[in-house]
C-alpha cells in the first residue's frame, strides 16, 4: 500500500502536513464549540476527538513513505 501511495505521488512531506492540518482543525473546532453555545458540547467533544484521531494515522503513513523514500533496497517482484 504504501508503494502504491508513492507511486501516485504522495511523498511524507504531504502526509506530515495533513498530520498537522488535523490537529489544527481540532483546535479550530474546538474553539468554535466555545463560542456557540447552541452547539452540543458532548457533539463537538466527539466531533473533535473523530478528527483529533486521523494525525497519528497521518504521521505514521508519513513515516512509512519516508522510510519507503529512503529505500534503496530493490523490491521483490520488480526488475
Amino acid at each position: 500500500m504504501i508503494t502504491m501511495l508513492k507511486e501516485i505521488g504522495l511523498k511524507s512531506d504531504h502526509m506530515y502536513a495533513a498530520g498537522f492540518a488535523s490537529i489544527g482543525l481540532t483546535v479550530a473546532k474546538w474553539g468554535m464549540s466555545k463560542m456557540n453555545p447552541k452547539e452540543s458540547r458532548a457533539q463537538a467533544d466527539r466531533w473533535g476527538l473523530y478528527v483529533g484521531e486521523w494525525a497519528p494515522t497521518f504521521f505514521a503513513i508519513g513515516i512509512a513513505l519516508k522510510l519507503e523514500e529512503q529505500s534503496t533496497l530493490p523490491r521483490l517482484g520488480k526488475n
